[in-house]
């Protein structure tokens, strides 16, 4: 049975309709950041991509934002190169806008939890991130507006694996994390509980709330 990609064709889209589509993406962006936010700021180390922008921003001596934001157009261009069908209007808007997201929810709760906090609190907070951030990009993804650079790569992974032989997205997405939590690591990036968390969660969480986010955004745009 062939293999149902990620790379859906979107040329027959209304206006009302990619509308419709990064509506839903700067929701699905926004709540998914939120939860790389709570990673952040539990400082039990962060989610698998944000410790290799961690770990780029200790070298540079840029923002946590700025840094995101330069990482995600460097994938992307290279994306736009190599790959067909992936690149959508709404990568660019996550591209640009992810890291201003982040350096706002941190502006707005960074002194909330700290590293001096209780022990509890800093776990509930990372525990929260894991399933906010999963959740977030599960609707980024069923936008079918385009997603993360980040994020494309496990998905561009998963479906050139799959015209060879079957394997389940967050097994892609397991592996991707792990190479990220490595070269952050090395750069700099701060690991801990909340990272290694990360790495073997996130995948299965996004894999399990991707037919759920379906039928939600359906729900609410049929069109879509």
């Amino acid at each position: 049975m062939k293999q149902e990609t990620f790379a859906l064709d979107t040329s027959q889209r209304t206006k009302i309709q990619w509308a419709q589509g990064l509506f839903t993406l700067l929701i699905g962006l926004t709540i998914a950041h939120f939860g790389v936010t709570l990673f952040l700021i539990s400082e039990l180390g962060p989610d698998t991509f944000t410790i290799l922008i961690q770990g780029i921003s200790r070298t540079c001596g840029l923002s946590i934002g700025t840094c995101h934001v330069i990482a995600l157009i460097l994938l992307m261009v290279l994306m736009a190169i190599f790959t067909k069908g992936y690149i959508k209007p709404g990568t660019v808007i996550c591209a640009f806008c992810g890291g201003w997201i982040i350096d706002f929810f941190l502006f707005l709760f960074g002194d909330r939890v700290s590293a001096v906090s209780p022990l509890w609190l800093r776990l509930v907070v990372m525990v929260l991130g894991c399933i906010i951030l999963s959740l977030g990009m599960s609707v980024v993804i069923e936008s079918n507006s385009g997603t993360g650079p980040n994020d494309l790569i496990a998905i561009i992974l998963t479906d050139k694996i799959n015209q060879y032989r079957s394997v389940k997205f967050r097994w892609v997405r397991i592996g991707c994390d792990i190479i990220f939590t490595v070269v952050g690591f090395l750069l700099g990036g701060t690991f801990g509980i909340g990272t290694l968390t990360a790495a073997i969660v996130i995948g299965p969480l996004v894999q399990l709330f991707l037919p759920l986010s379906k039928t939600a955004i359906r729900k609410v745009f049929p069109n879509l």
